[in-house]
């Protein structure tokens, strides 16, 4: 025995040397067959087929398998996290909403006469800087003619409401733009999606310098006195501010409800639901709807009219006045020279009586929110009366939003005839307020199931459902 390079034991056979041709032919022999056999090319080897897999067949198996899942395409649905990321978006300026109206009820809102979008969202970090700070608001018309007996510490309070309604406003924009930017660098953003998305940007940054806008005309004596106002904002302004907040919760919060229904499709398909899915477009699809689509976009222009008309009331303190529900004092509208006051007009042909009375006068801004808000109550009573009615070819879920939407007007104007008769207390005004943009909220959700799906949606869904049915 000895051991080869590679350690076997090899046999060392002493051969006598007679036997050396014997072992010569044969050692020739096996040479040869061998190199007939591992010189043969693979193709001329025969093809047996296997009863086993192999590892290679396994996965090519498996990638088969993978492909025959279809995936969702990024140019048609964007994935559920930007659902989410939008539907956080949208609850950050309901929230902002709300806070700005405690800041005006609290007559906050010109506490600090200084814009300044970065360092701004630093408070006064020690006395001096609070001294500073209230130095610079006794130099405004709302301390000299208003609040000149206000201290410090009182300053505190009407500082920290409205440094904190600016702070959220800029937390509001790092939530906006820093995923934003993250899901466009990772692909999860469709060509619709973004265009979308640095819409809502611009107006982002458009509400901010309309904040600014708003709160100067608080600041400025010449505009006071030309308004013939005491120091407080316009409420042209006001209700412009609100109005911006107000388009862009819609616009962030039915671009979620638009990506999560979308979603929502392809996943019922996931689960083997496509003929529901299949029933969902078709219903969607049904001309029939038309009608109804039509009637749930002006319920939502209506009510949206009516929240800047409320607006409007915040911006005159308007709500001070004939606080009495159904009637307005005595009769149920005030008299004519009351609502139509020559005291509202600038021009000595009183060309501008009747818009400025609208529009300035407080009496008759407060009329026109009690039509305004009659109308809506009424006209969702009559969308539910008519949804209710023609139920068999709604969808499900659309039904099921118009019975919110019913109780959010209900509480809605409950809200307003309370905060009217007690006087505007601030917590019934906030929740008067929360409710507008809640009730807009319902009004929005009923509009987006309603919404006729997408041609090239329709497509891409229609072919999963057959892909996997195959």
């Amino acid at each position: 025995m000895a051991r080869s390079k590679l350690g076997i034991r090899v046999l060392n056979l002493q051969l006598p040397l007679a036997a050396t041709p014997l072992r010569s032919r044969i050692s020739s022999t096996i040479l040869k067959q061998c190199r007939t056999k591992f010189s043969t090319p693979y193709v001329h080897a025969p093809q047996l087929k296997r009863a086993y897999s192999t590892a290679s067949s396994t996965f090519e198996s498996a990638a088969n398998a993978t492909r025959a899942i279809p995936k969702a395409k990024p140019d048609v649905v964007p994935p559920k996290s930007v659902g989410y990321w939008l539907i956080g978006t949208s609850t950050l300026i309901f929230g902002i909403v709300v806070l700005g109206g405690l800041t005006r009820l609290t007559e906050s809102g010109l506490s600090i006469t200084e814009w300044k979008p970065v360092t701004g969202s630093i408070p006064p970090l020690n006395e001096q800087d609070w001294i500073d700070e209230f130095n610079k608001y006794k130099d405004s018309p709302e301390f000299k003619q208003l609040n000149s007996h206000i201290t410090l510490e009182d300053f505190k309070f009407i500082f920290f409401m409205e440094w904190s309604h600016r702070l959220v406003g800029r937390c509001i924009g790092l939530f906006l733009i820093v995923p934003a930017v993250i899901f466009y660098a990772r692909n999860k953003f469709t060509p619709r999606l973004t265009k979308r998305v640095i819409g809502l940007t611009g107006l982002l940054g458009l509400q901010g310098a309309i904040g600014w806008w708003m709160v100067k005309s608080g600041l400025d004596e010449e505009q006071l006195a030309e308004r013939k106002s005491k120091p407080t904002v316009s409420q042209y302004r006001l209700t412009t501010h609100l109005g911006a907040a107000f388009l862009m919760y819609l616009a962030v919060l039915y671009t979620a409800f638009e990506v999560l229904n979308e979603n929502k499709l392809l996943t019922m398909i996931k689960k083997g639901k496509g003929q529901a899915v299949e029933t969902i477009l078709s219903q969607l699809q049904n001309p029939a709807l038309k009608n109804t689509r039509m009637m749930a976009l002006g319920l939502l222009v209506l009510t949206f009219v009516t929240a800047m008309s409320g607006g409007m009331v915040a911006g005159l303190d308007a709500g001070l006045i004939y606080n009495t529900f159904p009637h307005m004092g005595d009769d149920w509208v005030p008299s004519k020279n009351e609502l139509m006051s020559d005291v509202f007009s600038r021009k000595l042909d009183k060309s501008d009586l009747f818009w400025r009375n609208c529009l300035e006068n407080p009496t008759t801004v407060q009329l026109i929110h009690r039509i305004f808000a009659t109308t809506t109550f009424f006209a969702v009573v009559g969308a539910h009366m008519y949804v209710n009615k023609r139920k068999a070819i709604i969808p499900k879920t659309a039904k099921s939003m118009m019975h919110a939407t019913m109780g959010f007007v209900t509480l809605q104007v409950t809200l307003g005839i309370t905060t009217l008769i007690y006087l505007v207390p601030i917590s019934l005004a906030a929740a008067h307020q929360a409710g507008a943009l809640a009730l807009l909220t319902a009004v929005l959700a009923f509009c987006a199931r309603l919404k006729k799906p997408r041609p090239e949606l329709a497509r891409y869904v229609r072919s999963l459902i057959t892909k996997r049915a195959v």
